[in-house]
């Protein structure tokens, strides 16, 4: 073979051998832009600092959702009672059926939350069969949670709960063209936040 085929031959080994593997490293790079942009759009700039700041994050089901007086030993059975905390509670309690584990609980699990009266009326009702895709601060130390930033730590999605909903009236406002957006496009942005492998 002529040397100057050789030559040839090898520079099109080269790009083969190490044009693929960067063309596919830039084409994650973007899809994982993508999806930040993405999040970005749904959950608002804020959005890095709402996936750190969680406790526990998922899209599930609403499967109960009724106000009740909680008593410091239902929501925390082994710690004591702060002084100024009354000892009973009132609270909702919101039962949610985990369809997809983001950070915190576990897929399939049934989870069920104590959240203060109060906090209750500073994010939009969850009302039962709603599908969401939750934010949910730590617990406290008398078991006690809410969504992360009041309505921000909330997404309604549709009712294949795989989507982000077109809601008629969202507070806060949702952009119409999220309709497509995905909530495994969201949980890898939030992933990626958190500095999660997937």
């Amino acid at each position: 073979m002529p040397a100057s085929r050789r030559v040839l031959v090898v520079a099109l080994a080269c790009v083969s051998t190490f044009g693929l593997p960067n063309f596919c490293l830039s084409g994650f790079a973007a899809a994982q832009q993508s999806d930040q942009v993405i999040a970005e759009r749904v959950l608002g700039p804020q959005w890095k600092q709402l996936s750190h700041r969680a406790g526990m994050i998922f899209a599930g089901t609403v499967l109960a959702a009724a106000a009740q007086t909680v008593t410091t030993q239902t929501a925390a059975t082994d710690r004591a009672v702060p002084t100024g905390i009354p000892a009973a509670t009132p609270a909702v309690q919101l039962t949610f059926r985990v369809d997809q584990a983001i950070a915190g609980v576990e897929q399939g699990q049934i989870l069920t939350i104590h959240e203060w009266a109060g906090a209750w009326s500073m994010h939009r009702p969850m009302r039962s069969g709603q599908h969401i895709l939750i934010f949910l601060y730590p617990l406290s130390r008398l078991g006690f949670t809410s969504p992360v930033g009041g309505a921000l730590g909330q997404v309604a999605l549709d009712s294949s709960g795989k989507n982000v909903a077109k809601s008629e009236s969202p507070q806060p406002p949702v952009p119409a063209d999220t309709r497509s957006v995905s909530v495994v496009q969201l949980e890898r942005a939030i992933r990626s936040a958190r500095g999660e492998e997937e």
